[in-house]
């Protein structure tokens, strides 16, 4: 029989872990607060359940893929939450970029209730989870992540355990606040090869083989380009996880001089409309930005 394995969050990133799980012979039993999502998982040939508890009821391991740290709080242990199945799963697997230190607690907590909790973040947008091509980052106690090895392989080709409860968190946060001012970069440079007069497509192609190349513009250079801001990763969310950088690096004591001013060009793209677009349509807000 096929393992029966619970997701909990069916949004971009969600709907390609489960089009991956399902592809690897799990039996994905998946809830969303939207119904639609819902009806896309069936579609899919996954079954849809009508709450977090029914997702988890008679799974060994639960996947979420949410929001933030709060809504997984929620999720967990709200009256119809994960934690009311019965029995509960024993393995919950957390994609969400959150914070660290509610992974940490999430963990310890959960360790009293005999629940092994993994922070596996991903770095990739859903198209690039979609293709395996995503990088798992994982806390959490290292025997729990052996113990869902098979379930990080039908996900991704390279999953990393890199420490306690928190650390797969922490690794998402420092890669987020590279990965993001790489996009902010790209589509300044654009913009400025664009009032230079250079042809969009033809400087692209160019800077990819030069030094100044880099991941952002091989996956996103060409949606700037051609203006194709079809969502594979919003933009509001990955405001919501400069916020979180800017904050720990407050407590840190760290000063993040680029990082403040991605969050200022990140709230006046979503002032201008544009939160629910990819992370690629910050290009439209450098546009708006040229006399």
């Amino acid at each position: 029989m096929k393992e029966r394995i619970g997701l909990v969050g069916i949004g971009l990133v969600g709907t390609a872990l489960a089009e991956n799980l399902l592809a690897a012979g799990f039996d994905v039993v998946g809830f969303d607060i939207d119904g639609e999502k819902c009806r896309n998982l069936a579609r899919l040939g996954g079954t849809p359940a009508d709450s977090a508890r029914q997702a988890a009821s008679g799974c060994k391991r639960v996947v979420l893929s949410l929001l933030n740290s709060q809504i997984v709080r929620e999720v967990l242990e709200g009256p119809d939450g994960v934690l009311q199945a019965d029995p509960p799963p024993g393995f919950i697997i957390d994609t969400t970029t959150g914070e660290p230190e509610m992974a940490e607690r999430f963990a310890g907590e959960l360790a009293g209730r005999g629940i092994s909790f993994l922070d596996a973040t991903i770095s990739g947008s859903s198209e690039q989870i979609r293709r395996k091509e995503g990088v798992f980052m994982v806390g959490g106690d290292k025997d729990a992540f052996e113990a869902c090895r098979d379930v990080f392989s039908a996900l991704a080709v390279k999953a990393f355990h890199l420490g306690p409860s928190g650390t797969g968190c922490k690794a998402k946060l420092a890669v987020n606040l590279i990965l993001g001012l790489n996009r902010l970069a790209l589509a300044e440079g654009l913009v400025f090869a664009e009032r230079l007069g250079l042809q969009p497509e033809s400087f692209l192609a160019l800077l990819r083989e030069t030094a100044a190349g880099s991941r952002a513009a091989d996956v996103k250079g060409e949606k700037m380009v051609r203006g194709d801001f079809t969502a594979q990763a919003r933009l509001a969310q990955h405001r919501k996880d400069v916020g979180i950088i800017l904050r720990y690096a407050e407590r840190l004591g760290q000063e993040l001089p680029l990082s403040a001013v991605h969050l200022g060009v990140l709230d006046a793209a979503i002032a201008a409309g544009d939160g629910e677009l990819d992370n690629a349509a910050i290009i439209r807000e450098i546009r708006r930005r040229a006399r």
